[in-house]
């Protein structure tokens, strides 16, 4: 084998491995000569407080690309989440209020875990269908009106999306807890072990007793739970909620995830590397605002992300990246 095969095998095992890193440490390296505000410490803590949401959100689709299936209807479901949240507040007191949020979750999971998982419909198709008709019940929901908190001065509910635990917002607190758990799950649970085997190889895995239908079952009413819990941080935070407050989130949700190099097509990822995906977001985000951007600036980075992301995934598979 010649030096340059070598070399290039080596820069292609970097760059699979450690590329998010790199590219993560360029970032804030290279923004940071532009800006001396853009690595103090309360526009850091601005940032992890922004993406906590988004986080919490690109921990449960990390479990479903993982194994193989998508999810875009976490979009619609983020919409209903926080308005049910919110509607309910006054009417029967938070905690009621976030206890039928979560079950609003579950049973959203439920349905499109029985439709994919044990029905076997294709995952994309089901939750890209369910994606209006979860904003249309938001809609029915509501008739159309804006939800609010009555009092949000004066509500404990607020903690949740605008308090802070030692100067820590508590968004963030939320989000590490969940990065830790999920890891947990992921690395050290025979449940996170199928995940990998379903995504890696699904027929094959069908041979070695695992239960496709009920794994699956099971990650979408995680996602349904993970989705919840982000709708609650929402109203939270917000302590208001339009209809269409979740709007575009699938899209920013997956696009933080393949950025931390979970692959489309499943069997690999890591909860670690999404955490990185969502902060290169949220970072990115914050050096558009700093450097004069305009907003839509965004979603085009978001796209080139999305789109480079697949080819490094497909080109690395096929051993052909450096073609």
């Amino acid at each position: 084998m010649s030096l340059g095969k070598i070399d290039k095998a080596k820069i292609l095992e970097i760059v699979k491995n450690q590329g998010i890193l790199i590219f993560f440490a360029l970032l804030l390296i290279s923004v940071s000569l532009v800006s001396d505000k853009f690595l103090s410490a309360r526009n850091i803590i601005l940032v992890l407080r922004q993406v906590s949401i988004t986080g919490v959100l690109a921990c449960g689709i990390t479990f479903i690309l993982i194994s193989g299936n998508f999810d875009l209807s976490i979009g619609s479901l983020l919409s209903l989440t926080t308005v049910v949240v919110i509607n309910l507040h006054d009417k029967i007191g938070p905690i009621p209020a976030i206890l039928i949020t979560l079950a609003v979750g579950v049973i959203v999971g439920i349905i499109n875990g029985t439709l994919i998982g044990y029905l076997k419909l294709n995952s994309m198709i089901v939750t890209l269908g369910m994606l209006p008709i979860l904003q249309a019940v938001t809609l029915i929901y509501t008739g159309g009106k804006y939800s609010s908190v009555a009092k949000p001065d004066e509500a404990w509910f607020s903690f949740l999306g605008r308090g802070f635990v030692f100067g820590i917002p508590t968004p963030v607190i939320i989000f590490a807890i969940f990065v830790a758990v999920f890891t947990i799950i992921l690395t050290k649970t025979v449940y996170g072990k199928y995940l990998f085997a379903l995504g890696g190889n699904r027929t094959a895995s069908l041979y070695t007793g695992i239960k496709d239908n009920y794994i699956t079952f099971l990650t979408y009413i995680v996602t349904g739970v993970t989705t919840a819990v982000g709708g609650i941080m929402m109203g939270s935070r917000m302590m208001s909620a339009q209809n269409y407050i979740g709007e575009g989130y699938e899209f920013t949700v997956l696009t933080a995830v393949v950025l931390g190099g979970t692959s489309l097509f499943g069997g690999s990822g890591s909860v670690i590397k999404t955490l990185i995906g969502v902060l290169i977001l949220g970072f990115l985000s914050n050096a558009f605002i700093m450097l004069g951007f305009p907003y839509y600036t965004q979603w085009i980075v978001q796209w080139v992300i999305i789109i480079a992301a697949v080819w490094m995934d497909v080109a690395s598979k096929r051993g052909k990246l450096w073609a």
